[in-house]
């Protein structure tokens, strides 16, 4: 008889592959999400969608992805091509061409930054300051993982119980008292300067990221963490590093087995969010998605716009993680690697590829670049999502709102009844929304989102 499991395949547990550590388990969300045979793009059918040279048939990988995500043996090589890393229409040997370009830009790169700063690639993550704001070095030094004997005397720890570490000479003066140096410093160059003043702060969110994860119970595990954030911020200097990257960045370091493959494609997905984290004196790039939710709610739910401008929340800000970390922390670990798979292949452009690749390496922003246009033979290459812009008459363009703006829409209007008779502040409402955590179905988050992406196109090309 016909056995429904017959891919062996499927009976992979996600949770085994991402093991929790077990003090962490009772704490953890409940995964939901569970590879279903005939639906999730399994090995065997990522494999079978190439052609012999290589070719990808992107249109038959979406379809599948958006039916029941991916199999957690084959995410990383998926990942790439829904981050546009690479273009389906290539070869298999053009590909490796391009892969093998990239791995020795990183480690150009790598080899730079380890010139400024020794740390770099050396296996330690540093969670003390380097250097201080005129660009003199600190003479205090801490890494999570260093295995640097301890001094005699007794040490304070800071609040995760990590001992800091004096550097001084016994002998000499203390870092309070003064003394003019016997060597003049060289000029100070404010772009390093700038650079090694995140490197701590990468350090304090790497040892906090994803801690429930066995995965980072390895040393070697986090500092390669560190060392990715470490270097993109390098190479990203208007943006440089921000608090929220390193939920971003950790999935994608897991996932991918080579340091360098792995860089490129979270340098891929900043593309995208970059926008996000871009900060000026007065206001902070997210703040523009929150003003299109806010917009997006006015326009599909009138009244609980108003209820939440009532309450003084008409800013949005308590969806800012939501945005920020794109759902870290409303999903388990598995369901958030599902939850961003399914949005990445609804939100697919065939042309983001060749856009990314015009911009010479680039890490700027992609909004306002053109998408190039599409006929009906073309149209299948595209994710849902993106499609509904394009038959909308907006698929010129790439700055159209993303895919988690209806996300967070669609979780509002779940928790609608709750906001309309509970939430009397926004206290309230913050305690509503925390709520949902580990009780959301990304699939069913999506397709909510995708409805009112389709009500809110509907009633402003009526306006």
């Amino acid at each position: 008889m016909y056995c429904c499991y017959a891919d062996p395949e499927a009976l992979v547990d996600p949770d085994s592959v991402y093991p929790i550590r077990p003090e962490c388990k009772e704490d953890a969300p409940p995964t939901r999400f569970k590879p279903m045979p005939g639906k999730t793009l399994s090995a065997r059918r990522w494999h079978a969608s190439f052609s012999p040279d290589g070719h990808l048939d992107i249109a038959a990988v979406l379809q599948r992805i958006q039916r029941g995500g991916v199999h957690p043996t084959i995410k990383g090589a998926v990942w790439e091509f829904l981050l546009s890393c690479y273009d389906p229409n290539t070869t298999f040997d053009q590909r490796d061409e391009l892969r093998q370009s990239r791995r020795l830009e990183y480690e150009r790169l790598k080899s730079k930054c380890k010139e400024m700063e020794p740390s770099v690639g050396s296996g330690v993550v540093i969670t003390m300051p380097l250097i201080q704001e005129d660009g003199r070095p600190v003479e205090t030094f801490r890494s999570n993982n260093s295995p640097e004997k301890a001094p005699e005397t007794e040490q304070p720890e800071d609040v995760n119980g990590n001992a800091e570490v004096s550097v001084s000479d016994a002998k000499g003066p203390t870092q309070t008292e003064k003394e003019e140096p016997l060597i003049k410093s060289e000029p100070v160059n404010e772009v390093v300067v700038q650079w090694k003043l995140s490197l701590h702060q990468i350090g304090l969110d790497v040892v906090r990221t994803d801690r429930s994860l066995v995965y980072y119970e390895e040393p070697l595990n986090r500092s390669r963490l560190w060392d990715l954030l470490a270097i993109y911020s390098w190479i990203d200097r208007d943006i440089g590093y921000c608090q929220g990257m390193s939920d971003l960045c950790s999935p994608i370091s897991i996932l991918l087995e080579n340091e360098a493959d792995a860089f490129w494609c979270f340098e891929r997905l900043m593309r995208r969010l970059r926008g996000n984290f871009k900060t000026t004196a007065t206001s902070i790039g997210v703040r523009s998605e929150l003003m299109i939710l806010s917009n997006i709610i006015k326009e599909v739910d009138p009244k609980l716009h108003e209820h939440i401008e009532n309450l003084d929340g008409g800013e949005y800000l308590f969806a800012f993680r939501m945005l920020m970390v794109l759902f870290r922390r409303e999903f388990s670990f598995v369901d958030t690697l599902y939850l961003w798979e399914l949005m990445w292949s609804m939100e697919y452009n065939p042309n983001l590829f060749a856009i990314y690749e015009a911009s010479n390496g680039s890490s700027g922003n992609i909004d306002g670049m053109d998408a190039g246009q599409t006929d009906g033979n073309t149209l299948k290459k595209y994710g849902r999502f993106e499609k509904r812009y394009l038959q909308a008459g907006q698929g010129g363009r790439v700055n159209h709102p993303p895919l988690s703006i209806f996300l967070v829409a669609s979780v509002l209007e779940s928790r609608n009844r709750y906001l309309m008779k509970d939430a009397k502040g926004l206290d309230d409402v913050v305690r509503i929304l925390n709520d949902i955590t580990g009780n959301l179905d990304a699939k069913q988050a999506c397709k909510e989102a995708l409805k009112i992406h389709k009500k809110y196109l509907n009633k402003v090309k009526v306006s």
